[in-house]
């Protein structure tokens, strides 16, 4: 497997502290290969299944707010000498990318989604029931990296994993008669995605030996973060192209997803807003065919629901940086705070 890692902007910035950056290369790199390491079997189909989206790559994202949290946990953090983490922090992050990994299969089943990744979705490729079984296989990995964490890590990861399946639960069911739309949407992606960036940043300040405190300020910003992740990555779905995210363009759309632009472009029709009323009238309209899709994905993108969104979703960036408020500041505070600008400033 080709090892390469590209940090996202802004935790480059951590190069001119010499020692820190190269602890979180270092760390990256091994942990890369552990993934690779944690997904080998000897059945060709378990091993050719559950490795196709591992080897398409991905943002490593659980991993470096997992690496950088027990980073804060170091005496030294201050000065930029800090060591790199050590195994436990590592296995951490690798159990929580194998976790969101495992997630990813189920949800394209799901979403009967084409791509991921800029491959051919693995139920695409195989058979849904091979998708799911898949799934399953990464998770009882990811279940066996924790296992030997302790009692606290374990028992943070199931609870993440309850958090993640309710959020799909919601998500497939909807919000009930009496629900705000918007809320409901907001409890999803609490539960499918901001919740495993919690554990990530939880996760790695505990195993570092890091104080209550500072457990709950990780968790906090982790958490946070996660949100403006995902509100991102929904209006990323409307905005980016397909060459750029990976993902087909529009998924959240076809598969009638209420995303955040999509609820607010409700709101704006409901106001009596026409350019709202007509863009709705192609969203709620037969979205069967390229042409069709691709005219209500531009409509939307095109209406300045985007940019309440992208307003909405700072927001979350900043609670997360706001929540590193109490600690000294430091190269890897500096860094925390650059990542969560970054997720709400990307393409793709």
């Amino acid at each position: 497997m080709d090892i390469s890692i590209s940090l996202p902007p802004g935790i480059d910035a951590l190069q001119k502290h010499e020692q820190l950056f190269d602890a979180l290369l270092t760390s990256l790199s091994k942990i890369e290969e552990d993934l690779a390491e944690a997904l080998v079997y000897a059945d060709g189909l378990a091993q050719a299944t559950t490795r196709h989206l591992l080897e398409a790559g991905g943002k490593r994202v659980r991993p470096i707010v997992t690496v950088l949290s027990s980073m804060l946990a170091d005496e030294n953090v201050a000065s930029g000498l800090v060591d790199e983490p050590e195994k436990p922090i590592r296995q951490a992050a690798v159990a929580l990318e194998l976790t969101h990994l495992a997630t990813l299969y189920h949800d394209d089943v799901m979403d009967e989604a084409d791509q991921r990744r800029g491959v051919t979705a693995a139920h695409q490729q195989w058979s849904n029931s091979i998708a799911i079984l898949a799934g399953d296989l990464i998770f009882a990995r990811a279940s066996a990296e924790m296992a030997s964490l302790g009692t606290r890590a374990v028992k943070e990861h199931s609870i993440t994993f309850e958090k993640l399946v309710l959020g799909q639960l919601w998500e497939t069911v909807g919000p009930e008669a009496g629900d705000d739309p918007l809320q409901h949407y907001l409890r999803v992606i609490d539960g499918k995605t901001a919740s495993l960036l919690a554990a990530s940043a939880l996760l790695g300040a505990l195993l570092a030996g890091g104080s209550e405190e500072l457990v709950e300020i990780a968790a906090t910003y982790g958490g946070n973060v996660g949100m403006a992740f995902q509100l991102a990555d929904d209006i990323i779905d409307l905005t980016s192209s397909s060459d750029t995210s990976g993902k087909v363009q529009g998924t959240d759309l076809k598969e009638r997803v209420p995303t955040l632009p999509i609820l607010l472009l409700r709101e704006a029709a409901a106001t009596g807003d026409d350019s709202a009323i007509k863009a709705l009238e192609l969203v709620d309209g037969p979205l069967d065919t390229d042409a069709q899709l691709s005219a209500a994905v531009d409509a939307v993108a095109a209406h300045p629901v985007i940019d309440r969104a992208w307003l909405l979703t700072q927001q979350w960036a900043d609670k997360a940086i706001v929540a590193l408020d109490g600690l000294q500041d430091s190269p890897v505070k500096t860094a925390l705070a650059d990542f969560a600008r970054y997720v709400v400033s990307r393409d793709a």
